[in-house]
């Protein structure tokens, strides 16, 4: 009878250790995967919202690449810089080979562009007639345009 209420408190004991482990490995990703998953929700919320060079920070009926980056990001209590080429020196360098969700994209060189990598290739950004939209980066004109990424989450 001891055996077994030790076969049982160990198996228990070993367990919770498992549990708790994973438990304490995990919200870190998940975690991360839900702040980028927030920003790019958010930033789609504003789909079609026009263009206009120069807009101001804060300004929600207008956006320009760097205000709207700005914008979402801010909502999730991160502050970047106000124009693509100051977000480009922020957070950490990403090749392009391990962009994930949520990392900031730029383009031309030098840089005078910035949008949010959602996955597969694609970008939510804003420019011109198409206002905020989602664009595949992955070939044509924005994939030779690529400079570089950076990982602010």
């Amino acid at each position: 009878m001891k055996k077994a209420y030790k076969a049982i408190a160990t198996f228990a004991l070993s367990l919770s250790v498992f549990i708790g482990g994973a438990m304490v490995i995990s919200p870190t990703t998940t975690h991360a995967a839900s702040i980028s998953d927030n920003i790019i929700s958010t930033g789609e919320h504003y789909m079609h919202t026009p263009y206009r060079f120069g807009s101001a920070s804060g300004n929600t009926s207008t956006f320009d690449c760097s205000s709207f980056t700005q914008t979402v990001f801010k909502k999730y209590g991160i502050n970047l810089p106000r124009s693509s080429r100051a977000q480009s020196q922020v957070g950490k360098f990403v090749p392009r080979n391990q962009l994930q969700p949520g990392d900031l994209v730029f383009f031309y060189s030098p840089i005078h562009h910035v949008g949010i990598y959602i996955g597969n290739g694609k970008v939510l950004h804003t420019y011109g007639s198409p206002g905020v939209t989602i664009t595949d980066m992955s070939q044509g004109w924005w994939s030779n345009h690529y400079a570089t990424a950076r990982r602010v989450l």
